[in-house]
């Protein structure tokens, strides 16, 4: 049966990879974009989705994210919310900047919030199910990732928290946390770690999309609450 699908950063990584493989089998995306020029990539790379803009910067005023929420309409029932978007900036405690705990803080943990309070009343109506993209730096932090990594202690916070109050209103809710993964944030990371990349040793973006199906597709007498994603042998599980 064919489902509808919100899924956040589906312009790179696991976000595309998964927007890929729900569009290839038929279901119907909602994909907001953080841009026009995003939403017209999304648009003209996956026929048939709704692609809105949703300016994270409209988390600095309250008056401005309400009147960005409403401009993603969601569908009366929606199947399923999956959070891929994120960012990351490391740096230690002693030198991150305010704005760079900001950004970090926003778009990791206050937009998936917002939105999914957006989306709830959808989801309710489908008895939908909520995926929230973590990382394995939301279970184990290390030097140099304190912004980062709290910002995803926080997310995992939030599934628990969201998980508890739906389960009344029949919604799941799973937090996926990937070590690290082939994609072009994890590029970036090893460039602010001064080490080489080889996206060879990662998980792929597409294995991580292949788990998150799993989790939508699951029949609805069980949950999968957490479920933690490390590199096969000869992989490099730090991170």
């Amino acid at each position: 049966m064919t489902a509808t699908v919100l899924v956040t950063g589906a312009g790179s990584g696991i976000g595309a990879a998964l927007a890929a493989r729900l569009h290839a089998r038929g279901d119907r995306l909602v994909l907001p974009a953080r841009s026009a020029s995003r939403a017209a990539d999304l648009a003209a790379r996956f026929a048939g989705a709704s692609t809105p803009v949703l300016d994270l910067a409209d988390l600095a005023e309250p008056a401005r994210l309400e009147a960005a929420l409403a401009a993603v309409e969601v569908p009366d029932r929606l199947d399923a919310l999956v959070h891929c978007a994120g960012v990351v900036d490391l740096a230690p405690v002693a030198s991150a900047t305010l704005a760079s705990w900001r950004e970090q803080v926003d778009v990791n943990l206050l937009a998936p919030a917002m939105l999914t309070r957006h989306a709830l009343p959808a989801l309710r109506a489908a008895r939908g199910t909520v995926v929230l993209v973590n990382s394995t730096a939301g279970i184990n932090a290390n030097a140099g990732w304190g912004a980062y990594a709290a910002s995803k202690f926080g997310l995992h916070a939030l599934a628990d928290s969201l998980r508890a109050e739906e389960a009344p209103h029949g919604v799941r809710v799973t937090t996926v946390f990937p070590s690290r993964t082939a994609t072009p944030m994890q590029e970036r990371v090893h460039a602010q770690e001064g080490s080489d990349y080889d996206a060879a040793r990662w998980i792929r973006a597409e294995t991580v999309a292949e788990s998150i199906l799993g989790v939508l597709d699951l029949p609805a007498d069980a949950t999968v609450t957490d479920l933690v994603l490390r590199p096969g042998p000869g992989g490099n599980a730090v991170g």
